[in-house]
């Protein structure tokens, strides 16, 4: 193997975000960005080979690029895009290309909401500026690993779209965090959903357990030898999951579910750990887990 075949190898994943003016490669960027990928947005063609070489240097440090351009660059000829293309796919770069698409009628009708010109129609109408960068733009859609037509999408179909095709395992990109807290600190203003679980008996008060926090095992079983919580998680999963599954057609990126007791130490803490243990397999998303009092005094 030659080093230079050696380099490519550790070369990140690299998708080219383009297509039709307005046709919402914003919208696709924002759902990659949400995916860890990192967006590079607005560069003109000329600039790519120079970016795609810093990437080669990052060693790893970037796994995936997406880079979203148009034929809009600057003083440059409208070709440079298409050519670029060719350029980088005969030197053996792993390069997908994502390209948005929609109607003519449908392009005119956004431009018109958001009382726009298109960005090449100079002196002459919308359709002209549409048409111009159709003709332009039209060997490099078939040449594009992705078409996605957006004329029927709105925003949260054209986020599962992009989501489904570059999502690792096809999965999607919301992340749950669950955390625990005190009441006695305040609620934390960020929860989108808050439950107190000071229903429970607290183990503050069991003088062997005082020292000991909710992810020992001691503190653990002793909340959930009381039925009531291990009920109480079964019913609150089985609501989160359907929140859950509203959230990823909806196209969320995140959310968090807080779960307070007194001081943020024993039962929340417990609870928490074993809520993003069910959450996980009932849902099949990411679930991370924090205690934001655990150190408090």
């Amino acid at each position: 193997m030659t080093a230079d075949t050696t380099a490519r190898g550790h070369q990140p994943e690299v998708v080219l975000v383009t297509g039709m003016s307005g046709a919402g490669k914003t919208t696709a960027a924002r759902v990659l960005e949400d995916l860890d990928w990192y967006v590079v947005d607005n560069l003109p063609a000329q600039m790519i080979p120079a970016l795609l070489e810093l990437v080669g240097r990052a060693e790893g440090a970037l796994p995936n690029v997406a880079i979203v351009t148009d034929i809009r660059g600057r003083g440059t000829p409208r070709t440079d895009l298409a050519a670029a293309v060719d350029e980088y796919l005969h030197q053996g770069i792993a390069l997908r290309v994502l390209f948005l698409d929609a109607g003519d009628d449908m392009l005119v009708r956004r431009y018109e909401s958001v009382r726009r010109p298109h960005p090449i129609q100079g002196e002459g109408t919308l359709l002209d500026g549409i048409s111009a960068e159709r003709a332009v733009l039209e060997n490099l859609r078939h040449r594009a690993d992705v078409v996605i037509d957006t004329s029927d999408l709105n925003v949260h179909e054209l986020a599962r779209e992009v989501r489904s095709a570059f999502a690792e395992n096809g999965g999607d990109a919301l992340r749950i965090t669950v955390l625990s807290f005190g009441f006695k600190y305040g609620i934390p203003k960020d929860a989108d959903h808050v439950a107190d679980v000071r229903f429970l008996p607290n183990p503050h008060w069991i003088p062997h357990l005082r020292p000991f926090n909710g992810t020992d095992s001691e503190v653990a079983d002793y909340v959930f030898q009381k039925p009531n919580a291990s009920a109480f998680l079964d019913d609150y999963t089985r609501a989160l999951a359907t929140a859950v599954a509203g959230y990823v057609d909806e196209g969320r990126a995140f959310a968090t579910v807080a779960l307070g007791c007194t001081g943020g130490k024993h039962r929340s803490v417990a609870m928490s750990e074993e809520l993003a243990r069910r959450l996980r397999h009932a849902t099949g998303v990411r679930v991370s887990v924090r205690h934001r009092d655990l150190g408090s005094e």
